[in-house]
């Protein structure tokens, strides 16, 4: 079973005089508020007797963000498709709203192949935007359409950009790249990706990028005393694995920093069976894991100047004789004891040994990532992750990051009261708090027994990463939420 290669489309800057004196596909334009046009849209509308500026008066073209209307006209005295974007208040387009128009730029075209697309609207644009604009047009370029015969998504094979830093265009390009690489493991199927695929894929990325990786096989998870991930992978004919991810962008004596990903490559709900309606989409439970990869690669390929490792704790919880059951006692690597009142509760079970392998590191901050609870979900709605922690500063940092990247994050309370909810009469915790409620907060109070007093955030990200259906700027599917917030986020940590 072959899938849809990844998106192979060149991006370039180009000079104001190539984009209108060279034949393209598609000639992109924005019109403000006021109907103020791009530069080379004035151009154009000049020399082509004025049908932009007449479309706009008459409301056939609008200037609301995000309204985008499509005519032929002519670039180079050729005919082309001439895209008219709506930007509203400029003033009001931040790296967020960069990043959605971008995308819904080329999800706009991508019905049918274009040979060469020109993006002559930045100019509109603070130039502090221009690489989130990039990264949204790459991850227009993929969708999860990945084994349709006929093909959904057809990227196309160049996209030029006038008014754009080659800074500003390879930085997008390596964001928005990084990001599909998270969406595409997500969105492939759990018999396709599972865990020793998963850390293949990993190490392919490893590869290409310069990171070290070390892959932990059940032989050495057991040597290390990984029995809570061996327990949650047990019952699968596709054993676990713990991937390691380093990278040195720092020198020797300078801190290191850590982020922690729940690789659930698919999740029936063991013994605890979820049902069928519940089950479907949960080969995205590894999408913790999968951003930890798509952050390591942008991390790499940007050169960033820190030291980073990047731990992914990867099982399938399935059914069989050695399933782990509800009342089992497991035994974690930092000698912690787990009773266990449901196996659906497994991410924080998987969690428990992988955050003790990030911690032998000696980190300065643990980030981790989980699509963890349902519970979040109905605390904060499909479109928000919540954030728990046990250090307010460095949870500020994450949610400030998450703000200026245009992502929606929430820190939910970590009272101390909370913690009794997870102790267990028999073993020294439980994989459940009292009941339904607080569902999302007692998990993350489980989580931070295993951190020791290091500084770390928890994002739950059950709700944003996975969407079930399409949006303008995005397909429906894998989203990769939390790879920007994280890329900007560990920028704010270079040396300054």
């Amino acid at each position: 079973m072959q899938s849809v290669p990844p998106a192979n489309t060149k991006l370039a800057t180009i000079d104001a005089s190539a984009a209108v004196n060279q034949p393209c596909d598609v000639l992109v334009l924005g019109i403000a508020e006021e109907n103020e046009l791009s530069s080379i849209g004035q151009r154009i509308d000049s020399e082509q007797g004025g049908w932009i500026g007449r479309a706009a008066q008459a409301g056939t073209i609008k200037n609301k963000r995000g309204e985008i209307s499509l005519s032929i006209g002519t670039v180079a005295g050729g005919p082309a498709l001439v895209m008219v974007v709506g930007l509203g208040d400029t003033d009001l387009i931040d790296r967020g709203k960069a990043f959605e128009l971008g995308a819904a730029i080329i999800r706009r075209i991508v019905d049918t192949r274009k040979e060469r697309v020109v993006i002559a609207m930045l100019d509109q644009l603070n130039s502090d935007t221009h690489d989130a604009f990039v990264a949204g047009t790459i991850t227009a370029c993929e969708g999860q359409s990945l084994y349709q015969a006929e093909a959904a998504v057809n990227p196309p094979l160049t996209i030029e950009f006038v008014d754009a830093t080659e800074e500003s265009v390879q930085t997008g390009k390596i964001v928005g790249e990084s990001v599909n690489v998270t969406r595409r493991l997500v969105n492939e199927p759990p018999n396709v990706i599972y865990p020793e695929t998963f850390a293949n894929a990993a190490s392919k990325v490893a590869q290409e990028t310069g990171l070290s990786i070390e892959v932990w096989d059940e032989k050495k998870l057991r040597a290390e005393g990984c029995r809570a991930i061996l327990a949650v992978g047990g019952a699968s004919v596709h054993p676990p694995r713990l991937v390691i991810l380093r990278h040195r962008g720092g020198g020797d004596d300078e801190p290191l920093m850590a982020i922690v990903g729940k690789g659930v490559t698919f999740d029936s709900g063991g013994l605890s069976i979820k049902p069928s309606e519940g089950m479907f989409d949960m080969k995205c439970d590894m999408a913790g894991a999968a951003t930890v990869v798509g952050v390591m690669r942008a991390a790499a390929l940007l050169k960033l100047p820190i030291n980073l490792v990047g731990v992914c704790g990867l099982a399938e919880n399935m059914i069989s004789g050695d399933a782990y059951r509800l009342g089992d006692v497991i035994e974690t690597r930092s000698g912690t004891t787990i009773e266990i009142h449901n196996t659906d509760a497994e991410g924080r079970v998987v969690l428990a040994d992988t955050l003790d392998v990030a911690l032998q590191h000696k980190p300065i901050a643990i980030v981790d990532l989980a699509t963890l609870t349902g519970a979040c979900m109905v605390a904060l709605g499909r479109d928000t992750a919540g954030l728990m922690s046990n250090d307010s500063v460095l949870c500020d940092q994450v949610a400030e990051a998450a703000e200026y990247e245009g992502e929606w994050a929430w820190e939910l309370p970590m009272f101390s009261f909370f913690d009794e909810q997870v102790k267990s009469k028999v073993a020294d915790l439980k994989n459940v708090g009292d009941g339904r409620w607080g569902g999302a907060i007692t998990a993350a109070k489980f989580l931070e027994q295993f951190v020791d007093k290091t500084s770390w955030v928890h994002i739950d990200i059950a709700g944003p990463a996975f969407a079930e259906s399409p949006k303008p700027h995005r397909d429906a599917g894998a989203t990769g939420v939390m790879v920007r917030t994280l890329i900007r986020w560990l920028q704010s940590k270079e040396p300054a």
